[in-house]
């Protein structure tokens, strides 16, 4: 990887605290760094604040202190239409599709504030997922869950976003589809736009990783490349053992 020091990062987020009860902090000044075209993961035991953070960065977590930067923009509190107006676009956990609309209309739902797009787009990401194209009539509900995933990820790229935060994309997939949600997510790269990424299979999440976080209580614990992280002792030994089911 090139030198990211002189870059003006995509998403920077500095000592960011946030929750969602009065009072009640679950992340404790976290921060990181994405810069154009990286992945990086967040890892960490459950209940660490991971996903918490992926949401705070997308305006759904409310934010009491810190900072979150696109580029030279502050955008701490944006609702979420904004910062999809300004180059974000998000996959949740769950839910993250409307069953009873058609693929092509899922889809079209990524593309309101742009519909002129949508045929160009449409194009576009069907060489990505050759699914959204043999099925674009077909209602979402009738899809596996692996494929659902994939029209999910498809209505995030749908706005051209610079930057993606994806929420435990490989939750509940089988075995095969968990290596092609791995896979599209480095050529998504592999394209320039970046991905942040909530996991929580450490292993293959860290193995397609630039660079990543591990988050405990709220805050970061440990940092590094992807590789860096999967040979760091203490971080196998303290973190990645129960998450890998591998013993230190």
């Amino acid at each position: 990887m090139s030198d990211l020091s002189t870059k003006t990062p995509q998403i920077q987020v500095t000592n960011l605290i946030a929750g969602y009860l009065p009072g009640v902090n679950i992340l404790n000044n976290c921060s990181l760094e994405l810069h154009k075209g990286e992945v990086v993961g967040i890892i960490g035991p459950n209940g660490a604040g991971k996903s918490t953070l992926l949401k705070s960065v997308f305006g759904l977590v409310q934010i009491r202190g810190g900072c979150i930067r696109l580029l030279d923009e502050e955008i701490s509190g944006l609702a979420p239409h904004e910062l999809v107006a300004r180059g974000i676009g998000f996959v949740p956990q769950s839910n993250n599709v409307f069953p009873r609309l058609t693929i092509a209309e899922n889809l079209e739902m990524g593309s309101f504030q742009k519909p002129e797009s949508f045929a160009e787009r449409f194009e576009a990401l069907a060489e990505l997922f050759p699914l959204l194209a043999e099925r674009r009539n077909e209602r979402a509900d009738g899809l596996s869950g692996g494929q659902r995933q994939m029209v999910a990820i498809a209505r995030a790229l749908m706005m051209n976003p610079k930057v993606v935060l994806m929420d435990e994309p490989s939750a509940g997939l089988s075995p095969a589809y968990q290596d092609e949600v791995f896979a599209q997510a480095a050529q998504i790269a592999q394209s320039g736009v970046s991905l942040l990424m909530v996991e929580q299979n450490a292993r293959r999440c860290l193995e397609i990783c630039d660079r990543g976080y591990v988050l405990d209580q709220g805050a970061n614990a440990y940092t590094g490349t992807g590789q860096e992280l999967l040979a760091d002792p203490k971080v196998v030994s303290l973190y990645l053992g129960s998450l890998m089911g591998i013993q230190p």
